[in-house]
C-alpha cells in the first residue's frame, strides 16, 4: 500500500486514489473484530479501535471539511469525543475514560467514516484544494497510518488479558533463520541527517542538518528471542549492575522477567502470545515487546551499546523501504508477528518493518526546529521530552508510510509497541 501522493502538487487524482486505500486499510484491519472487541481499552496509552476509526475521521473532518462553508459536522459532539490532544480545537474527551463510549456504537462510528469520506472525496474530485488543503491531505493520511499500527498494536494488548488467548488474525509464521551476528564498521564524520524537505515527512524529521558521527560497528541484524533467552538465563533481570536506576526499579515494582506477552510454561519452555494466538517462541525471530530499559540492559549484558539515530539513518538512507509490513503480511497470509529472515543476507538485514529498534537518543528538537503554526502545531513538538527515538518500522507498520528520517518515540518503560534491539558499538 504504497502512498503515492508526497507533494502538495500531486494530481488530485491521485490523492484522491491515496485516500480511498488508506481508508479502507483500516476498516480492513477491524474487520475481524466484534463490536465488543472494538469497544475494549486496556490501558491509557492505549484507545479502543473504534476510537481510532472515529478520531481519524475527526481530523479530516476537523481540519479539512469544517472549512468549507457547505459542510454541517455529522455529530458536533463528536468534536469532543474523538479529539485526542489537540487543546486549541477543543477540550478533548479524557484519554483514560474512551474505553468508557459504548455509544456510538461501532456501526454509527463506520456510519460516520462513510459521511467524512463522501464529502472528503467530493472535495478532491472537484479539484480545488488549496496548496494549505493538500498539505493537511497528506498530512491526515500518514496520520491516520499511525493510527492503523496502533489499531494493531493496541487489540493485541488488550485481547493478551484474555485467559482464552484469542485470535485478532489467523497468519502462518515463517521458518527462518537467525544467521550469526556481524558487525558492519562505519566510518565517522560530519553527516547531513533530517528530512529534507522533498516530499512528505513530519515536523519532527527536520529540519535537515550536520550531525558528528564516531566511527562506530552495527549489527546486521535485530537481536534474537534466543539471544535474549541467554540474557534472561543469564539472571539478565536479576542483575542490578546491568540496568540504570530507573530501569532497575521498574524491573523491581513492575515484576519484569521476560518481554511482554511471553510465558514460561515449564521445562524451559517459553510462549508468546501473538496477533494470531499463543506460539511456542521462535528462536530465530527478531525479540520484540521490550522496553528502552530491557534494550539497554541486553546490550550491556552482551558488551555492546544502543546506536544513535543519527547511526541508523545514515547506515539506512540509501536501503530500499523493503520489509514486512502490516499490509504486505497479510496480502501474504503471514501473522502480524516479526518473522525471521528467510535466508542469511548480506550488509543491515531487516533495517524496516520487522521491529522498532530502540536508539540511545532521546526525542528532542533538531537545531533550527520550529513546530508549525496553528493547532496541527500540536502534533510532534510538544511531546519532546522524557522520550526515546525508534527507527525502521515494525510488521504493524503500513507500507508507504516510513523514511529513513522517520522518528518514532515512546517512554523508556513502553512495551506494547514491536520494539525491539539492534546493537552498536
Amino acid at each position: 500500500m504504497t502512498l503515492l501522493t508526497e507533494t502538495a502538487t500531486e494530481r488530485p487524482a491521485t490523492l484522491l486514489d491515496d485516500y480511498r486505500r488508506v481508508r479502507r486499510f483500516s476498516e480492513r484491519l477491524a474487520e475481524t473484530l466484534s463490536p465488543e472487541d472494538a469497544t475494549l481499552q486496556s490501558m491509557t496509552s492505549a484507545s479502543p479501535t473504534k476510537w481510532h476509526l472515529a478520531h481519524t475521521t475527526w481530523f479530516f473532518e476537523t481540519f479539512l471539511l469544517r472549512e468549507s462553508i457547505d459542510y454541517a459536522p455529522f455529530d458536533p459532539v463528536f468534536q469532543t469525543l474523538f479529539n485526542s490532544y489537540y487543546n486549541t480545537v477543543g477540550v478533548p474527551y479524557p484519554r483514560d475514560k474512551r474505553g468508557l463510549l459504548s455509544r456510538p456504537s461501532l456501526e454509527m462510528t463506520l456510519d460516520y467514516r462513510r459521511s467524512v469520506d463522501e464529502h472528503v472525496e467530493r472535495l478532491l474530485s472537484a479539484d480545488d484544494l488549496s496548496d494549505e488543503q493538500r498539505r493537511v491531505m497528506v498530512l491526515g493520511l500518514h496520520h491516520e497510518q499511525q493510527h492503523q499500527e496502533l489499531i494493531v498494536t493496541d487489540i493485541k494488548h488488550a485481547l493478551a488479558h484474555n485467559p482464552l488467548d484469542p485470535i485478532y488474525r489467523e497468519g502462518a509464521f515463517r521458518l527462518g533463520v537467525a544467521p550469526k551476528l556481524e558487525w558492519l564498521e562505519r566510518d565517522g564524520g560530519v553527516r547531513p541527517i533530517g528530512h529534507d524537505g522533498e516530499g512528505f515527512g513530519f515536523d519532527c524529521e527536520g529540519p535537515r542538518h550536520d550531525a558528528l558521527l564516531r566511527p562506530h560497528r552495527l549489527a546486521t541484524r535485530p537481536v534474537s528471542c534466543g539471544e535474549y533467552l541467554e540474557f534472561m538465563k543469564d539472571r539478565g533481570y536479576e542483575t542490578p549492575q546491568l540496568w540504570l536506576s530507573d530501569g532497575w526499579h521498574a524491573v523491581q515494582t513492575e515484576g519484569w522477567r521476560a518481554p511482554l506477552y511471553w510465558r514460561d510454561e515449564g521445562d524451559g519452555e517459553w510462549t508468546a502470545f501473538t496477533a494470531a494466538g499463543r506460539q511456542t517462541i521462535d528462536p530465530a525471530a527478531p525479540v520484540c515487546h521490550v522496553s528502552y530499559f530491557e534494550a539497554d540492559a541486553y546490550a550491556r549484558w552482551a558488551g555492546a551499546r544502543l546506536p544513535l539515530e543519527e547511526e541508523l539513518e545514515t547506515a539506512t538512507e540509501s536501503l530500499p523501504m523493503e520489509g514486512d509490513f502490516a499490509d504486505t503480511l497479510i496480502d501474504a497470509g503471514w501473522a502480524l508477528h516479526p518473522q525471521p529472515l528467510a535466508a542469511a543476507e548480506r550488509g543491515l538485514a531487516q533495517p524496516f518493518g520487522a521491529v522498532w529498534e530502540w536508539t540511545a537518543s532521546p526525542f528532542t528538537a533538531y537545531p533550527g526546529y520550529r513546530p508549525p503554526d496553528g493547532a496541527l502545531g500540536e502534533y510532534n513538538g510538544k511531546f519532546m521530552c522524557n522520550q526515546f527515538v525508534l527507527r525502521g518500522g515494525s510488521v504493524a507498520t503500513p507500507s508507504g508510510h516510513l523514511r529513513a528520517t522517520y522518528r518514532n518515540f515512546f517512554p523508556a518503560t513502553a512495551r506494547w509497541q514491536f520494539s525491539g534491539v539492534r546493537l552498536a558499538r
